[in-house]
């Protein structure tokens, strides 16, 4: 698989994380990283996607014929260290893996290679193009 090139997530996708994740405790959530010109800029949840207090199961069988940058998945005990189970996971799924915790700010994240090993992603002030999608709707 090659692996995708990534400088950095930009801030409003990872604010995104962080409260989604926010409102999901006590369960985990997960969903895997999507790059726009070189920058994670959306998350996608697959169907069928399982959450629990322990882990959240990601049906790979569901991705539509795209690539991905890697994941993201909250740990709501706080310990932002990728489990044995997540590393496989990780190396199914690229090379940005992010894990975030309570409190869910900014200083409560973390991202991971796909060997679990921590790395470093700048996170970008990126201005989101207004594609239109929404003007005929009102």
């Amino acid at each position: 698989m090659r692996r995708k090139k990534v400088l950095g997530i930009a801030k409003d996708t990872l604010k995104f994380i962080l409260e989604a994740s926010r409102s999901t405790a006590p369960l985990e959530f997960a969903g895997l990283l999507q790059v726009d010109d070189d920058i994670i800029t959306e998350v996608l949840i697959l169907p069928g996607t399982e959450s629990s207090r322990m882990n959240a199961l990601v049906r790979l069988y569901m991705l539509p014929n795209m690539q991905v940058a890697g994941s993201v998945h909250s740990h709501p005990s706080g310990v932002l260290r990728p489990s044995e189970p997540d590393i496989l996971f990780f190396s199914r799924t690229g090379d940005y893996h992010i894990i975030v915790g309570p409190p869910f700010d900014e200083r409560s994240w973390a991202c991971y290679n796909a060997a679990g090993e921590r790395r470093d992603l700048p996170v970008l002030d990126v201005q989101f193009d207004d594609d239109g999608f929404y003007d005929d709707l009102y």
